[in-house]
């Protein structure tokens, strides 16, 4: 195999079954880096082995879009890319056990080169909780022996996590202050005020709660936003502190909290809200060739992953909306943890969010140039630009060692 390139097909591709309830659960890693990938495990009913694959190969790129070659003081470097996945909705009685057995199934590759975290589905003081009962020191225990100084390291993480900010957890937050920069780093480029422009969100969860607050204290409006009971929806903008306040541990907003102008709309309505900016934050494949035509926006946000499937992103290139790709969009979750865990920074919030600022604006600025300059869409470019640094990641670095 050359080291160099990036594989025709994963490295290592699982399907597990659950001996009590028969459900199946999926390991896929695409590459290692030094002998770790990365890559978060998510729950949901319908979760595919082609879906984690395709996520799997997704944190292959968003490691090495983080990846700064000239920068000498950076103590972070890439990983490889992996991902898990359980096909079970984690509101079901039987989830937590199941999540359970799938670490104790997994146990090996987790503590030998599989860091991993929550993803859709799942929170982290879940994902905890079970790896403890999986007889797991941490789920990210197989980056501990890159780490320089490893038990500082590891107070250093748990200190940020244990950082709350107006209520909510730092680790919940980073992730949609990275979504709300590139929002404002194409606004920017485009010559467009922040201030009234409209935002739908899809999924007010971790991902999509976090950005809809940054990007309304960005000066943003946010019109309407979508969960498992349908959309809410105000023309003047949503009280977006309120309704994350009477979230649930899914993201489904209480509805007592509305207030008499907000408007309950079917769950589909987000996607025709009267926005500049579309933001799926729930679901892969929420954007497929037939709804792609309500959309009356001109950025669609990709705050989840594979949120637009491939054929509709072409269509709507050709209707002149322009998707800004997960690969970019949502990588400041995963590459905050590694900020933080090798040294490059803090566990301070106020250290966090402008390192993850400065990291995101710079990286969503060049993807924007490099798709004006080569003509082309920002996922093809983020995918070049990608494409470049793996073999100076592989030449560097190496595979296994």
């Amino acid at each position: 195999m050359n080291p160099s390139a990036s594989p025709a097909a994963p490295l290592i591709s699982l399907t597990w079954t659950d001996q009590v309830t028969g459900r199946q659960g999926y390991l896929v890693v695409d590459r290692l880096v030094r002998g770790v990938a990365s890559g978060g495990l998510r729950m949901r009913a319908g979760c595919s082995l082609e879906e984690v694959t395709g996520l799997a190969r997704g944190m292959t790129m968003k490691e090495a879009l983080h990846f700064d070659a000239d920068d000498p003081t950076a103590r972070y470097v890439p990983l490889g890319g992996a991902k898990g996945g359980i096909d079970c909705d984690p509101r079901d009685p039987c989830a937590y056990g199941l999540l359970v057995r799938y670490l104790r199934a997994t146990r090996p590759y987790i503590e030998s080169f599989w860091t991993t975290g929550e993803d859709l589905g799942l929170t982290q003081e879940t994902v905890d909780r079970a790896a403890a009962e999986a007889g797991l020191v941490s789920t990210v225990q197989a980056v501990h022996p890159l780490l320089d100084d490893e038990r500082a390291a590891r107070r250093r993480l748990a200190d940020a996590f244990a950082t709350e900010v107006d209520g909510i957890g730092l680790d919940a937050l980073v992730g949609g202050c990275g979504v709300a920069e590139s929002v404002l780093t194409a606004l920017d480029r485009a010559g467009v005020a922040p201030e009234g422009t409209r935002v739908a969100v899809q999924g007010l969860g971790t991902m999509g709660g976090a950005t809809a607050r940054f990007l309304s204290r960005a000066g943003l409006r946010i019109v309407a936003v979508a969960d498992v009971k349908g959309t809410i929806a105000h023309p003047d903008g949503l009280d977006v502190e309120a309704l994350l306040a009477a979230r649930d541990a899914y993201g489904t907003v209480d509805r007592a909290a509305l207030r008499p102008g907000d408007r309950e709309l079917p769950g589909d309505a987000w996607l025709s809200a009267d926005a500049e900016v579309l933001v799926p934050a729930a679901v892969s494949y929420a954007v497929d060739t037939g709804n792609q035509a309500a959309v009356k926006a001109r950025w669609i946000v990709e705050a989840a992953n594979m949120p637009v499937l491939p054929e509709a992103e072409e269509l709507l290139a050709r209707r002149g909306v322009t998707v800004l790709p997960d690969v970019v969009v949502n990588s400041a979750t995963n590459a905050w943890w590694w900020w933080t865990l090798f040294g490059d920074i803090g566990p301070g919030a106020d250290e966090s969010f402008a390192h993850t600022r400065r990291a995101m604006r710079a990286l969503a600025g060049r993807m924007l140039a490099r798709a004006e300059t080569d003509g082309t869409t920002p996922r093809a470019a983020a995918h070049a630009m990608a494409a470049e640094r793996l073999p100076v990641i592989a030449e560097r670095y190496g595979w296994y060692r």
